[in-house]
């Protein structure tokens, strides 16, 4: 594993796929930042991090042809890596909003963003943003938001979480090779936020409705029990879980 480590960037993402423009940059590659100016989240949100205090970094993995249709692995790989190392160090409650934010109870601790390369149909190399909120005590009047030492009373050390999420990334990563993708999606749905339980949701169109988060499809589509049993299925953009 080979670190580059910055004082401060505008996004770990951005600096690590510019320098895969530069130079031959070798898997597993990370780049660490202390403080980025416009991290980002999904949707296109902004990542809020006092500098120094918490884990923002990005992953280079080369991945050798994964089908895109496969490409919901890659969230499933990244936050199970999270959760086991979270749980390591006893944070409660812990689970995956879908597609991949890591909670703990209903507060968010750690967000994730993966962007990928295509050739054809098949992912050549995927880069994997993590912000994981670890040592800030305060963020803004932000909902629904902690952090590791809010969560355990004590300050934590970044560089073994740092090194320790990259350790659960490769084991999860060699277990796509040996074809273990049962495995990994049964236990990201194990984990999976709100499952069974009655949910507010909101609509593209900004309508409310109640329903079940039930599973996840194949393609990484959230499917959701409504009124009379049925199951529809939503992407990322169509809803908005409000808890």
């Amino acid at each position: 594993m080979f670190i580059v480590k910055l004082n401060a960037t505008d996004s770990t993402n951005e600096y690590l796929k510019s320098l895969m423009c530069s130079k031959e940059v070798e898997d597993f590659t990370v780049v660490w930042a202390n403080k980025q100016y416009k991290g980002r989240g999904q949707m296109g949100t902004v990542w809020v991090s006092d500098p120094g205090k918490n884990l923002t970094f990005s992953v280079l993995k080369r991945l050798n042809n994964l089908n895109i249709q496969d490409q919901f692995l890659l969230n499933i790989s990244v936050s199970l890596a999270i959760i086991k190392v979270l749980k390591a160090i006893s944070i409660p409650d812990l689970s995956i909003k879908w597609p991949n934010d890591i909670m703990s109870g209903t507060t968010k601790i750690c967000g994730i963003l993966i962007e990928n390369t295509l050739l054809g149909d098949q992912i050549q190399t995927s880069v994997i943003g993590i912000g994981l909120n670890v040592n800030q005590l305060e963020f803004n009047m932000l909902k629904n938001v902690s952090s590791l030492k809010l969560l355990l009373g004590k300050t934590l050390n970044l560089e073994e979480l740092l090194f320790a999420i990259v350790k659960e990334l490769k084991f999860n990563f060699s277990l796509l090779k040996e074809h273990q993708k049962n495995d990994l999606w049964a236990k990201y749905k194990q984990n999976l936020f709100r499952r069974n339980k009655p949910s507010t949701f909101n609509d593209i169109n900004g309508d409310f409705f109640m329903g079940f988060i039930k599973d996840v499809s194949l393609q990484g589509k959230l499917i959701v029990e409504l009124e009379d049993a049925v199951l529809k299925e939503f992407d990322l953009k169509e809803l908005r879980l409000m808890y």
